[in-house]
Formats: C-alpha cells, sequence, structure tokens
C-alpha cells in the first residue's frame, strides 16, 4: 500500500466519538420523557437543533469516511472486490435499520421508525459509489439536494411510496425520520470535505496528535465503535431507568 495512506485519522474519530456521545444524551432525554419521569418537548426548542447537529455531523462524516475508503481502493489490486465491499456495508446498515424498524414497530407501535438515521446511512453509502471521484461538483449538489429537501418539507402528500425520498405523507408520524432529501445533500458535501482535506487518503493540513490526551482517547475509542454504541445503548437506557426509577 503506498505510502501516507492511512485508513482511520484520530480527529474524525474523535468528533464521531463526540457525537455518539451528544446522541446518548439526546436519548436519554427521550426515554426520560417516554416513561414520564422527566418531561421536556424533545422534538422543539434547543433540543431538536441538538439532534438536527448530530445528524449532520455523522452524516458529514459518513461521506468523508467513504473518501478514504475510496482512496483505498485505488490502491489495492482488486478494486471491485473492495466497491463491493462498500455496497455491502452498505446493505448492512441499512439492515439494521430495518431491524430498527421492526423492533420500534412492535415496542412503540405508533411513530415507529420507517426510514431512519440508519436507513439514511445504508443507502446513501451505496449511491455515493458515482459522488467519489468529484470534488466542487459534490459541494453544489449537496447544497441542490438541501435546497429541495427544504421545499419538501413545505408540504405533504397522500401516498407513502416516497417517504425515504422526502415526501412526508399528511398523516405521517414516526421518532426517527432522515429521508434522502436533504440528508443525501450532506453526505455529498462530507464527500466534498473528505476529498479536500484528505486528498488520496493523506492529511492535507498539519494536525498535532492529541489522541494520547485520557479524554480525546475516549472519545477516538467511542468513535471507533459508534455503531456497535448506537445499537446497544438505548435497551441499556430503558434498562436503567427500569431499576432506577419504575
Amino acid at each position: 500500500m503506498k505510502s501516507g495512506y492511512k485508513e482511520r485519522f484520530w480527529e474524525i474519530d474523535f468528533i464521531r466519538g463526540i457525537a455518539i456521545s451528544m446522541v446518548i444524551f439526546f436519548h436519554i432525554l427521550i426515554d426520560l420523557n417516554f416513561f414520564n419521569i422527566y418531561k421536556i418537548n424533545v422534538f422543539s426548542g434547543v433540543t431538536l437543533p441538538i439532534a438536527y447537529t448530530v445528524a449532520t455531523t455523522f452524516l458529514l462524516l459518513v461521506g468523508m469516511s467513504l473518501t478514504l475508503k475510496f482512496s483505498k481502493i485505488k490502491y489495492t489490486p482488486s478494486k471491485k472486490g473492495e466497491r463491493l465491499k462498500i455496497i455491502l456495508r452498505g446493505l448492512e446498515i441499512f439492515g439494521i435499520g430495518l431491524l430498527i424498524t421492526l423492533v420500534t414497530w412492535l415496542y412503540l407501535g405508533e411513530g415507529f421508525i420507517i426510514f431512519g438515521v440508519l436507513h439514511c446511512i445504508g443507502i446513501s453509502i451505496i449511491f455515493s459509489i458515482p459522488f467519489l471521484t468529484f470534488r466542487v461538483q459534490n459541494l453544489i449538489l449537496g447544497l441542490v439536494f438541501i435546497f429541495l429537501g427544504l421545499i419538501l418539507k413545505t408540504f405533504t402528500v397522500d401516498f407513502y411510496w416516497l417517504a425515504w425520498l422526502g415526501f412526508k405523507p399528511t398523516t405521517f408520524y414516526t421518532v426517527d425520520y432522515y429521508p434522502l432529501l436533504p440528508w443525501f445533500g450532506v453526505v455529498l458535501i462530507g464527500i466534498f470535505l473528505g476529498n479536500s482535506l484528505y486528498p488520496e487518503g493523506k492529511r492535507r493540513y498539519a494536525v498535532k496528535d492529541r489522541s494520547t490526551v485520557k479524554i480525546v482517547s475516549f472519545s477516538c475509542f467511542l468513535g471507533r465503535h459508534t455503531l456497535i454504541i448506537y445499537l446497544i445503548h438505548q435497551p441499556i437506557i430503558v434498562g436503567l431507568i427500569y431499576i432506577l426509577f419504575l
């Protein structure tokens, strides 16, 4: 493999670790509200911008991480095999999203997750493959997709089959909704940032290594294991609530 290429950069893991920590905090508020322990409207006020900030951070990092994976492809003999790995990763995450759909349908009933953040990430990974070599074009397309998504939010439709794209049905309600418009646009901007800041899988600008600082190291650890943390944190939170309050 070409000298200088790296699969991981501590600063990306660090930011991802902060984001998953914010997810845990936000879901604690949701669960406390759900069980009537601490009443707060988690979908308005200051908490809603927090949720969107976290989602934006994750999806930007998805795009940036994809550029690093694609840089690896250039230095491997089996390019088709590496592209297939990216597709399979997207399908894996989307499949986990479908599992969460089933679990929330059984547990919540009304408001169960139909096309949440994992569905969005999984499909975005697959759809991103043709865009991975672009730079400025992704910034432009990303902004266009975000703009279209914001327009779609202003009206509703009487059908469900395009809800994944951003056409929101009139009676639609779900606790986690991240359609491709506008959120795929955020991923494309992440690809733009990745190709700009880490061209050919190498850091363009010097960054002092802070990964040995304890709190940074801990955040990096969380950032390297975000998917498993995302999957297990809710059962742990709910279990603790039952033990401590119910």
